[in-house]
């Protein structure tokens, strides 16, 4: 008898090991914290120190629960220093109670409808003879591109944006983090 209670106890003890070392393996560290695939794109973001200022604004616009719920989103999620890189003042006047509609926008046109994989990106560019248009939940458009091995994504404005960290897989979708903010037409 004790001798089965030693076998059970050390093939639970596996099992754990196991699930434990399965679960590490899926995550992706981004800004300094795991992400992890059992968890949504909200509570992923809130834990990368790169993404402080998209979380700010997500939380500005009233997004959080758009972004919790089940989705699934494509999320293009330009880093802290991406925001940095757009004009003096413009992040902190997109955070202004007045300006709410349109950092909504300017957010929404980083996201668009299913769970699209680096892979899955690849094929529509591929499917698209090198470049696949996509329309963001915004309603307006992006371009997205291969260059070399990088996923290039290009904004109405002319920007363009590198996609630094692909598939952060979320229980509601996937964050691909961006080097650059992607702007509507204006």
């Amino acid at each position: 008898m004790k001798q089965i209670r030693k076998l059970f106890f050390a093939a639970v003890a596996i099992v754990f090991a196991n699930a434990s070392f399965a679960q590490k393996e899926n995550t992706v560290m981004v800004g300094g914290a795991a992400m992890y695939p059992t968890k949504n794109i909200v509570e992923n973001a809130v834990n990368s120190k790169d993404h402080t200022t998209l979380v700010a604004a997500v939380k500005a616009a009233g997004l959080v629960e758009t972004l919790q719920s089940a989705g699934p989103f494509t999320v293009f999620a330009p880093t802290n220093s991406a925001f940095n890189m757009l004009p003096a003042g413009t992040v902190e006047d997109l955070l202004k109670p007045e300006n709410k509609q349109a950092l909504t926008g300017v957010l929404t046109y980083h996201v668009v409808a299913g769970s699209w994989s680096s892979a899955e990106i690849a094929k529509m560019i591929k499917d698209g003879n090198g470049k696949a248009e996509v329309k963001t939940v915004a309603g307006g458009k992006l371009w997205i591109m291969m260059e070399g091995k990088k996923i290039a994504i290009k904004d109405e404005s002319g920007n363009t944006a590198y996609v630094t960290i692909k598939d952060v897989n979320q229980s509601n979708g996937v964050i691909h983090v961006i080097d650059h903010v992607l702007l509507p037409k204006m």
